[in-house]
């Protein structure tokens, strides 16, 4: 098998396992901290549930060190030369995001192990910590993708590269609406997945104070990320649009230029009749997504050489699983918002969403992920054939080294561990007796 496919098909299955993880281990402590502050109040619910979700952090922690120590040295092993070349151009938020994660170490240990040795107010400042730790981290990564997209800070003098701004590569164009994009998708993902399994406990079990709680502090972070996602997504669209038009017609399939060009959804691309098959379409509806104006004219894939062509039909797909994801959380968000509004003008207020509704959180669980790592393809493969943006193509970045083989099945086999274990680890956090948690099954 072709080297750049193996070295590819590697570094996509490592980035598929840490992205789930990484998120989880960012959303977990901002979740742990809003049970935390419950907990100051006596609660003696939120206390069993920060004390749970502080457990996951912890699970979540050391495997999300594991795999992104992976991903490291793939970085230097898959893509030696563009770590040579670009390596002191984005340097920077590498480092800082090493800082991130040591600083989150550290306050991590002293919130599991300090409770009741420490202060209170040290032990909720150290889970303060660790949210925005994890938060910081997860964004300075991001600045390396949003570099990827938009290379910047630097000069190109052949193959090396001169009068290095390390500070203009970090911030480059995109990274403002990219960093919010990925956080609101950590805490949304994370969220509703944990809805998910609060409301089939609910399901289960009836009325337990515990869930209960759960429910409402996860769907109350789901439901805010879900709608203000909308926002992002609309601002993160009309970026690419404007700056990379080739993307923008690859993700959207948008073969011919035109004036106020209608919206498909689904359909198959056809490269080769430069057309889509068995799309819905939304007359207009493109150059309000691109531009804001259904008139406005949207450049078409035709009007770029085929050989920079990024895959039209998985890049295409995979935006249409974020989007579709994205907007059924909203959607479902917004169901919630109205029956929580009916349900507190109720003489007796309702507790726990009906079990339509309940069912709904359960199917709706899985969508926050799928969406995540659809958002992920669609970055990658839209960007493709190049690594770095007009700069670098992934082709010449690749390893010549051609027995990827080996590594490749090597590492699937060890995330497939380390994804069992934390699976069955972090069930038993939810599974744990407690006062008030109700019975265990």
């Amino acid at each position: 098998m072709d080297t750049l496919v193996l070295a590819r098909a590697d570094m996509g299955v490592s980035l598929a396992f840490h992205i789930v993880f990484a998120a989880m281990g960012v959303a977990l402590p901002v979740l742990a901290l809003i049970a935390e502050l419950g907990a100051r109040r006596g609660d003696a619910d939120a206390l069993e549930l920060a004390k749970r979700l502080g457990k996951g952090t912890a699970i979540l922690f050391a495997v999300g060190a594991v795999s992104g120590t992976v991903l490291s040295f793939e970085l230097g092993l898959l893509w030696p030369r563009f770590m040579r070349t670009f390596g002191e151009v984005i340097g920077l938020p590498f480092a800082l995001e090493g800082f991130a994660f040591f600083t989150e170490a550290i306050f991590l240990g002293i919130y599991l192990y300090g409770r009741g040795r420490v202060s209170p107010r040290l032990h909720l400042l150290s889970l303060v910590v660790v949210a925005g730790s994890g938060a910081a981290s997860a964004g300075f990564v991001t600045l390396v993708n949003a570099w990827m997209n938009a290379p910047t800070g630097f000069r190109l003098e052949g193959l090396r590269v001169a009068e290095v701004d390390p500070l203009a590569a970090m911030f480059a164009a995109p990274w403002r609406h990219q960093v919010v994009h990925v956080l609101l998708s950590c805490y949304e993902a994370t969220a509703f997945a944990m809805a998910a399994v609060h409301a089939w406990m609910l399901l289960r079990r009836g009325s337990s104070p515990l869930h209960r709680k759960a429910l409402r502090i996860a769907l109350a972070v789901g439901g805010v990320c879900a709608l203000l996602q909308v926002a992002s997504g609309d601002r993160s669209a009309k970026h690419v649009a404007a700056e990379q038009p080739l993307k923008f017609a690859a993700i959207e399939a948008h073969f011919r230029t035109a004036k106020g060009p209608a919206l498909h959804l689904g359909g198959l691309p056809d490269t080769a009749a430069m057309r889509v098959r068995g799309s819905l379409e939304i007359p207009r509806m493109l150059g309000v997504m691109a531009f804001g104006d259904p008139d406005a004219v949207v450049r078409g894939l035709e009007e770029f050489p085929r050989e920079l062509w990024p895959p039209v039909a998985a890049a295409h797909w995979a935006f249409q699983v974020m989007v579709g994801g994205g907007s059924a959380l909203a959607a479902l968000s917004l169901a919630l918002g109205v029956w929580a509004f009916g349900a507190r003008r109720r003489p007796e207020p309702l507790r726990v969403p009906p079990r339509p509704l309940l069912y709904a959180i359960v199917a709706a669980g899985p969508l926050g992920f799928a969406a995540l790592e659809a958002g992920w393809l669609t970055t990658e493969l839209g960007r493709q054939p190049w690594i770095a943006h007009g700069v670098m193509r992934t082709r010449d970045a690749v390893t010549p080294f051609p027995h990827l083989g080996v590594p490749l099945v090597g590492f699937a086999l060890l995330y497939a561990f380390l994804g069992f274990s934390t699976a069955y680890l972090l069930w038993r956090q939810i599974y744990l007796t407690a006062p008030g948690a109700g019975e265990p099954p």
